[in-house]
């Protein structure tokens, strides 16, 4: 299976937090799932932690490299760049990272998303999501129990794999 593409500066074990939630669903291929994943203003729609997404600069509704949006989530008002934008096609997974930042001084946090969209034999798509982050409200984020980031996280994953079977009629 594949795995993560991550900037240097944000290699998990060397930031303030980091989360890592995946689910295997069959009868479902990457193709199923990244549009609802790669238009962002569909998040809502089966992540209720996602909120007022907006594009910069006239782009959107579907990321892209360099795009710039906004989205609130886990109570941050985030900025965001994408930083990968690769659909899936010809046996390679889809792969999308964004850096998203929010507040400033002892209130600054940094993160980096990655997901990763890839099939797997038998009919079934992995769908992988981490996130590294940096900052005061990281350390704060790490030490909460329950884990909200991995809580909240794997909700986004399984909102996404009902949503796309849903969509194909499967639920």
């Amino acid at each position: 299976m594949h795995e993560i593409a991550w900037p240097h500066d944000y290699l998990p074990g060397f930031t303030d937090n980091f989360a890592s939630n995946e689910v295997i669903v069959a009868g479902l291929g990457a193709a199923d799932v990244w549009p609802l994943l790669a238009t962002a203003p569909l998040w809502p729609s089966y992540y209720a932690n996602s909120a007022n997404i907006r594009f910069h600069d006239g782009k959107g509704p579907e990321l892209a490299d360099g795009a710039r949006f906004y989205f609130e989530t886990f109570g941050f008002p985030v900025e965001a760049e994408v930083v990968e934008f690769a659909p899936p096609q010809d046996g390679q997974p889809g792969r999308v990272a964004w850096h998203g930042w929010a507040g400033a001084g002892d209130t600054r946090l940094d993160v980096h998303h990655a997901w990763l969209i890839e099939d797997l034999p038998g009919g079934r798509v992995r769908i992988l999501t981490q996130e590294t982050q940096k900052g005061k409200p990281a350390v704060d984020l790490a030490r909460a129990k329950p884990n909200p980031m991995i809580n909240g996280h794997q909700d986004w994953l399984e909102g996404l794999a009902a949503a796309a079977l849903q969509r194909k009629g499967k639920r």
